[in-house]
């Protein structure tokens, strides 16, 4: 398959706003509650626990799968990752929702679980670490991706994968913007408090 064309479907693949359908599946406008998101922390807020383990899949799987499916098309890791950023790019500005989308966390990782995956393990034992101690979850996620980066070159430095890892944690630091700021003045919410 031609390589841009790839990119392109995993961009759409990524545009899938998967908590919107699974919350408009129970009547509710996710982005009319709580926070406003469309990610898994709101859908746990607003709508339940069970939608909000299918939103986390379903949002990981939009960045797993078309890195799977890239590491057996094209052997050069760079594009293997783009492929990946691609994804992650597409949750964060839907095609599907006027160029808006969520934080981009799950499908950060799921690509980072396709494509490195001990570094996925020690982003994710940082994001529950963080969590456990705080219960926030942008300040969990803000975290362990800000680290991802120093993660990568130490464990798994290939190439291409190091300016990928970057690429990820600016995406997550830039759609974090408005938590940044309200952490910073201690504002932030917790999970098990409204948004």
């Amino acid at each position: 398959m031609n390589y841009y064309l790839f990119m392109v479907i995993s961009f759409i693949i990524g545009s899938v706003p998967v908590g919107l359908l699974i919350a408009n599946a129970k009547g509710v406008d996710i982005r009319k509650v709580g926070s406003g998101n469309i990610g898994a922390t709101n859908i746990l807020r607003s709508v339940g626990k069970k939608e909000a383990l299918a939103t986390l899949l379903g949002d990981m799987a939009k960045g797993l799968i078309p890195v799977l499916i890239a590491r057996e098309l094209y052997p050069d890791s760079l594009k293997v990752g783009l492929v990946g950023i691609a994804a992650i790019v597409g949750h964060d500005f839907s095609i599907f929702l006027k160029l808006k989308g969520g934080k981009g966390v799950a499908t950060s990782l799921g690509v980072i679980l396709a494509y490195s995956p001990l570094v996925a393990l020690i982003t994710i034992v940082v994001w529950i670490s963080v969590f456990i101690i705080s219960r926030i979850s942008s300040l969990s996620a803000l975290i362990a991706f800000i680290l991802l980066p120093a993660n990568t070159y130490l464990i798994d430095n290939a190439e291409g994968k190091f300016l990928i890892s970057l690429m990820v944690c600016l995406l997550i630091i830039v759609k974090h913007k408005d938590n940044i700021m309200r952490l910073l003045r201690g504002e932030e919410s917790r999970v098990g408090q409204n948004a």
